[in-house]
């Protein structure tokens, strides 16, 4: 089984980066969702990354980076890993690093070309959680300065938002010589980054979270395009993901009251809905809140989606989020969790 180790050992950070400066794999915790990390730079460590989670090799993987002091440093920093680096990118990292904004650039080509799935572009986040921080800082300390990270979870599944999550996930398939989980706590995001490529003139959005179209518009002061036919292929992109076992439906309120009451058998269905809903059906029916706050419903969706699926439910009933781009990024990961693979 994984070793686990909590954050609160001040020896942690340099744990944590010997683990990655020796090939293996990390639990790494950020503010979105846990990360199943490796050095970004060494293809056997990427290799073992998209054999845990049994993810197809051309499917890129996000680089995490560690936080820079200015905008020297930044480009210090970025110039190890892009050509060039457009001036839009900018005004979003002042805004929105360290945060949960994934960032598309060029790629030189002698690096991260595993972690990129062989595209000449390649993702860069640079995560706010205090622990990835401080891992990230101890890794390029030893010579790793980009880290992959991508959900630690089997590819396809509900993502993980606690170090117990990214235990269960490889409990069977990882000892303690091949990972080590560190403990953040919950994650405070809940939902994966936004992705925004900003390889063009205009910034196009490829996956929705908490940071909005709207707020990288008002920051860049451009239009804000959806996916072009032209754009790269990035994580979480394909229509069915985020899924756990039982079959997904998303409906409205009245449909989905009128779904439940239609098939019965309370044994294989589980709602996850607002309190309105909920208050409607049966007792014994197994359930989970939905708040109607989107941030606080981001944080929750994962969690929510795992703990009705442990009871074994063959159907879990979600609620439709309500309209607005702030519910842009919990209505994606429903959609793509609610499609048949």
């Amino acid at each position: 089984m994984a070793r686990y180790i909590a954050s609160s050992s001040p020896s942690t950070a340099q744990q944590a980066a010997s683990v990655l400066a020796a090939g293996h794999l990390l639990g790494l915790p950020t503010e979105t969702v846990y990360g199943l990390a490796a050095d970004a730079n060494n293809p056997a460590a990427v290799a073992r990354i998209f054999a845990a989670k049994g993810r197809p090799a051309n499917h890129p993987l996000i680089v995490h980076v560690a936080a820079q002091a200015s905008r020297v440093a930044w480009q210090r920093a970025l110039s190890q890993l892009s050509p060039q680096v457009p001036d839009m990118t900018w005004p979003l990292i002042d805004a929105f690093w360290p945060g949960p904004l994934t960032l598309i650039l060029p790629r030189l080509p002698e690096v991260c070309h595993a972690a990129a799935g062989g595209q000449a572009t390649i993702g860069l986040r640079c995560p706010a959680h205090p622990v990835a921080q401080a891992v990230l800082q101890a890794a390029h300390g030893v010579g790793v300065w980009g880290v992959a990270a991508p959900s630690a979870n089997r590819f396809g599944r509900v993502s993980p938002t606690t170090a117990a999550h990214v235990m269960s996930e490889f409990a069977d398939t990882l000892d303690d010589t091949e990972l080590l989980v560190v403990d953040g706590g919950d994650c405070e995001v809940g939902i994966e980054s936004t992705i925004v490529d900003v390889c063009g003139e205009w910034p196009v959005l490829l996956r929705p979270g908490i940071v909005t179209s709207e707020q990288i518009s008002a920051v860049t002061g451009l239009r804000v395009l959806g996916v072009q036919s032209h754009s790269p292929q990035v994580s979480g992109s394909l229509a069915s993901h985020y899924a756990p076992n039982a079959q997904v439906h998303v409906c409205a309120a009245d449909a989905l009251l009128s779904a439940i009451s239609a098939q019965g058998g309370h044994g294989v269905h589980a709602v996850y809905a607002s309190s309105a809903v909920l208050q409607r059906l049966s007792p014994d029916m197994p359930r989970r809140e939905m708040p109607r706050d989107a941030h606080a419903c981001a944080h929750d969706l994962f969690s929510a989606l795992r703990a009705l699926d442990a009871i074994n439910a063959a159907h879990i009933w979600v609620e439709a989020p309500p309209e607005g781009l702030l519910w842009d990024g919990v209505r994606d990961r429903l959609q793509r969790a609610s499609t048949p693979v």
